[in-house]
């Protein structure tokens, strides 16, 4: 309710300098607010251009180092990893997700063993950049299994653990996970490993440039819409939160961002939850396109990802976000 009436109220008196625009401000950004998706590739010294996502690469194990120093010094926390595997390591199965010499565990081995607890580590658990058929689960007569995935992803799971992954984020979408992740990764002495359940990821038309950066895009038959939420839900995705709380899980993400604040909003006031939101590669793609062809102005950036924050997320995973202290200083 809003209290007064013009003339004696003006709320424009509250705008008209710069100075008391600061003072009464609701939210803001800060590098503590970002987690920077990092995109893996094989080779030796290769920092590779990603297409369809401009000012985005991958890196080779031996050039991580680069984007690591860049994320600790603009005060980023955590880094998530993502691998683009080679085709010809690639099975219906996913097997590549199980080896300890795989792209995600000897980056996080290297980056534990030169950063230590400097920046956190976040890996995806799931199967689909390992699978040659693009899926997050495994298949048998064309429905994705989904209590046989599970015993993959705690496998997976205690493997990064391991390898010194800090977070395990599952965002396979396979009802149960986080319960038998969390007690298997306990039963192992690896307690102290957060999870940060993928709890409210939709089927959507947003992911096509990250699954160019992964190699997963050709590869994919079908959708994912079995296991993927529906976008046209909301309610759906409350009882999805709270399945994965009871499980275990320390925090939560809604994927994708920006078409979903509703979601986010939703989720924080319900369960008071650190909240994650993902502004994906196509969220991504289509601001970067936009300003490339001048038809916004780079003040764009800024303002979507405050509106995450006005909708209640904790943190921001985002390819803005080694850029982020410039992107904070042009717009304020």
């Amino acid at each position: 309710m809003i209290v007064g009436k013009y003339p004696s109220l003006r709320l424009r008196r509250n705008r008209k300098s710069s100075w008391t625009r600061k003072l009464i401000q609701e939210n803001t950004l800060s590098p503590n607010d970002f987690i920077l998706p990092i995109f893996l590739i094989d080779g030796v010294n290769k920092k590779q251009h990603i297409k369809s996502m401009p000012g985005v690469y991958r890196y080779s194990v031996d050039r991580i180092s680069q984007i690591i120093d860049k994320a600790i010094s603009k005060g980023i926390p955590m880094v998530a990893l993502f691998p683009n595997t080679k085709k010809s390591l690639k099975n219906e199965l996913g097997s590549e997700a199980l080896n300890e010499n795989n792209l995600v565990c000897r980056t996080s081995r290297m980056i534990k063993k030169k950063y230590k607890n400097q920046i956190g580590i976040m890996c995806d658990v799931a199967l689909d950049p390992y699978t040659s058929h693009g899926h997050d689960g495994l298949i048998k007569s064309d429905k994705i299994l989904n209590d046989e995935t599970i015993q993959v992803l705690i496998n997976q799971s205690l493997l990064q653990a391991e390898m010194g992954c800090d977070v395990l984020a599952p965002s396979d979408m396979m009802d149960g996970r986080i319960g038998k992740i969390r007690k298997a990764i306990d039963q192992n002495n690896f307690q102290d490993v957060q999870i940060l359940s993928y709890a409210a990821k939709y089927a959507s038309s947003f992911y096509g440039p990250f699954r160019d950066a992964v190699g997963s895009k050709s590869s994919l038959k079908g959708d994912k819409k079995t296991y993927q939420m529906d976008f046209k839900n909301s309610d759906e995705a409350l009882r999805e939160v709270a399945l994965d709380i009871k499980e275990g899980a320390d925090m939560v993400m809604v994927k994708p961002g920006m078409p979903y604040l509703d979601i986010i909003k939703s989720i924080k006031e319900k369960f008071k939850i650190p909240v994650f939101a993902y502004q994906v590669s196509g969220e991504y793609s289509l601001i970067e396109n936009a300003i490339n062809k001048n038809l916004v102005n780079k003040d764009a950036v800024y303002e979507s990802l405050v509106a995450f924050k006005r909708a209640g997320a904790n943190a921001i995973v985002s390819y803005y976000a080694d850029r982020i202290d410039k992107i904070i200083k042009q717009s304020t």
